[in-house]
């Protein structure tokens, strides 16, 4: 037990730089990892069952998104509450935290996925789809919804993994589902002849077996962290600081959602069908360097968390330098693929040429601010890893509330009426615009506190 809260410690004596890798590392494969898993079961999808299918998938999009908004409510809110309570020492209340995810989990994913059943079809409708289209995206989601409670305790418990000192544990738990999820998928799709359905269910089934891991490390008595008899209780407090700290990837998720929905009906109305699988595609593209970034994030989220639970300032702001460098070099890669060769990137999902052509147009247009939007997440997450709940929620919504929704809203009839392209590419401008404007924000406001930590150091200076 003391070797364990050793190597919590360790958060506020290491070298900054040795412990983001140490922490980073693993979280990067794992979130590279779980980026694959979304990848996989597109490329299979597309190849295996069609276009359409691909369009179908996408329009799972948005609710997917707002699965992973009240996963995120509980999970990030845990992880982030963990740290600090490590760093602050105080063992017992990061105990009952883990109680308290394994209940809310629970309850939050069996209420989430049944409500989401009996109203599919018009969810699905309402989100873009047409006859054409909705027989996919019912095929899909039904199977996930069934096991969205398994996906909701994977990812919480994966997240308390992850800060209570054991990266590389959480990363394993991810790595085995892609692994079994790609082992799966060309087994259910094409041999077993299931199609669309095939993929939920080696998704569903890699979970499950994850899942069963994370309970069997945490049942471990030997852990700093593990399952035991009165933890289980919700606490009001403990309940109430989750969902706060929680809040702002939440309402950030919940954004995304409903911002999904408006690129789907626009290119549905300015484009067609087609044009919803063009962006499915290219929404996994960046999803994949979004979640690299995601993990360079996720390494130091506990390392600013327990030093400024401990006050040590300096340690706050080294952490956050080198993660804004790592995470830009990513996205600058990103940038590089979008605009240079997007025609190979986007072929992996499809062979149609029509939908490679629609696809390749608008990953160049979205990708073109990629550079600074590794900037703005970074400074989202640094601001909900230190506990300033407010303004961590108030920067995940500039992007998609202030900047991005006003662009989807105006800009395609601007392009349809006013130039000489149709409206479709005034939904895909939105995005690398939104961008722009929400990192300019950011900068502003991490400057701001840049400059408040350094007025406290001197205040404890010349005491």
């Amino acid at each position: 037990m003391n070797a364990i809260k050793g190597a919590a410690a360790e958060l506020g004596t290491e070298r900054i730089r040795k412990l983001l890798v140490q922490y980073a590392v693993p979280a990067i494969i794992a979130m590279t990892a779980s980026s694959l898993y979304n990848m996989i079961d597109s490329i299979f999808i597309g190849h295996g069952v069609g276009p359409m299918a691909i369009s179908g998938l996408a329009l799972t999009f948005p609710l997917m998104n707002l699965a992973a908004a009240f996963g995120s409510l509980v999970g990030v809110g845990a992880a982030t509450l963990v740290s600090m309570r490590l760093g602050q020492r105080d063992y017992e209340s990061a105990q009952n935290i883990l109680g308290n995810v394994l209940v809310l989990n629970l309850i939050v994913g069996v209420v989430f996925g049944a409500a989401a059943l009996v109203f599919l079809d018009p969810i699905l409708y309402f989100f873009g789809a047409s006859d054409a289209t909705i027989g996919y995206a019912r095929d899909y989601m039904q199977i996930i919804l069934l096991g969205n409670v398994i996906t909701h305790m994977y990812l919480g418990l994966n997240a308390v993994l992850r800060a209570s000192g054991h990266p590389r544990k959480s990363m394993y738990a991810t790595i085995n589902t892609v692994v079994i999820n790609a082992v799966l998928d060309p087994i259910f799709i094409f041999w077993f002849g299931w199609g669309i359905e095939g993929a939920a269910v080696a998704t569903v089934l890699a979970q499950v077996v994850s899942l069963v891991w994370q309970f069997r490390l945490l049942s471990d008595k030997e852990e700093l962290l593990h399952f035991r008899r009165g933890i289980y209780r919700l606490r009001r407090k403990i309940v109430g600081n989750i969902f706060a700290i929680g809040m702002s990837p939440f309402l950030m998720n919940l954004a995304a959602c409903f911002i999904v929905i408006l690129i789907n009906k626009g290119l549905k109305e300015y484009g067609g069908d087609l044009n919803i699988g063009a962006y499915g595609i290219v929404n996994r593209l960046g999803f994949f360097f979004v979640m690299v970034v995601m993990g360079i994030n996720q390494g130091m989220q506990p390392i600013a968390g327990y030093n400024f639970g401990a006050r040590q300032f300096d340690r706050v702001n080294r952490v956050l330098k080198l993660t804004i460098i790592g995470a830009t070099c990513v996205t600058t890669a990103g940038f590089l693929l979008g605009e240079l060769a997007p025609r190979l990137a986007v072929s992996a999902f499809t062979n149609d040429p029509e939908l490679i052509r629609l696809s390749a147009e608008g990953m160049r247009i979205v990708f073109l601010c990629f550079p600074i939007i590794g900037f703005q997440m970074v400074t989202t997450n640094f601001f909900q890893s230190i506990g300033m709940a407010g303004k961590a929620i108030f920067l995940s919504l500039s992007r998609q509330l202030l900047f991005l929704l006003p662009g989807l809203l105006f800009l395609p009839r601007i392009f349809d009426e006013y130039t000489r392209w149709d409206g479709s590419w005034g939904v895909w401008c939105a995005m690398p615009l939104s961008d722009l404007l929400a990192s300019i924000v950011a900068a502003c406001m991490l400057a701001y506190q840049f400059r408040r930590f350094r007025a406290q150091k001197a205040a404890r200076t010349h005491r």
